[in-house]
């Protein structure tokens, strides 16, 4: 039997992982247009908003789908605690980055630092999850195509950071959400790419047991309830900010 594992990517599912980027981005460029407050100071409710909804829905949940998105023809499993941990490396990473960067997104030096360093975080959290898939065998790498999902995960990092400051109106943060969309897609496919699977045992379908292991199978209602979960709640705190942001700015103007 050849060791090396047949995959291939289901597109409806490829596709959903790609509307999850895009939604979770536009959420987040909304959040990050309202970031900077009267008077320079920053708004701590919504960074978090565009932490949680570009690091939890456009990065993880959109990595996860596209982690279902890929069949294998042998069973599978994964960690739960390096797919939690993945979540909340994603938050953090990118509530952390996008505080730093409204300080000054201006100047261009902040902006690149926010960006490699958003970037490698999108980076540990790919691989992260990658590495809480367990089969009953092993991952071989393709090192060249791992270093090219890496120079995406930084550009890509580094051009959403810029456009979430730079995207004035709901028509620009729409454009600039799917681009975000496809550079982490696309980011994710080529790490996907990067990937052979070995299986060492004959019984395929013997699901990979361990502490803390699920089945494969048990995914898509965890990761699909959470990206829903993110997403409602995300946008009903933006929709309320938005309402009460106007009496706010008509009061100001009449001052």
């Amino acid at each position: 039997m050849n060791p090396i594992v047949t995959t291939s990517i289901d597109p409806l599912l490829a596709t959903l992982s790609f509307a999850f980027a895009v939604i979770g981005s536009f959420i987040a460029l909304s959040a990050a247009s309202r970031i900077r407050e009267a008077r320079g100071r920053l708004n701590f409710g919504n960074i978090v908003v565009a932490g949680v909804a570009l690091g939890g829905i456009g990065v993880w949940s959109m990595h996860f789908v596209g982690m279902l998105a890929l069949k294998m023809d042998t069973a599978s499993s994964y960690a739960v605690v390096e797919t939690l941990a993945s979540l909340v490396a994603a938050i953090v990473a990118t509530s952390l980055t996008v505080r730093y960067a409204a300080k000054a997104p201006e100047q261009l030096s902040r902006l690149l630092a926010a960006g490699v360093f958003l970037g490698m975080s999108v980076v540990v959290m790919h691989y992260l999850g990658m590495y809480g898939l367990k089969i009953n065998g092993y991952i071989q790498w393709n090192y060249g195509l791992v270093a090219l999902s890496i120079a995406i995960a930084v550009v890509a990092a580094t051009v959403a950071l810029w456009l979430a400051f730079n995207s004035s109106t709901i028509g620009k943060r729409l454009a600039a959400a799917v681009i975000m969309g496809v550079a982490v897609c696309a980011m994710h496919y080529t790490g996907m790419l990067a990937a052979e699977f070995i299986c060492t045992t004959d019984n395929r379908n013997a699901i990979p047991q361990g502490f803390g292991f699920f089945p494969a199978f048990e995914l898509p209602a965890l990761v699909i309830v959470s990206a829903v979960t993110m997403g409602i709640i995300l946008s009903i705190q933006q929709w309320f900010q938005a309402i009460s942001a106007k009496p706010m700015a008509a009061k100001l103007s009449r001052n």
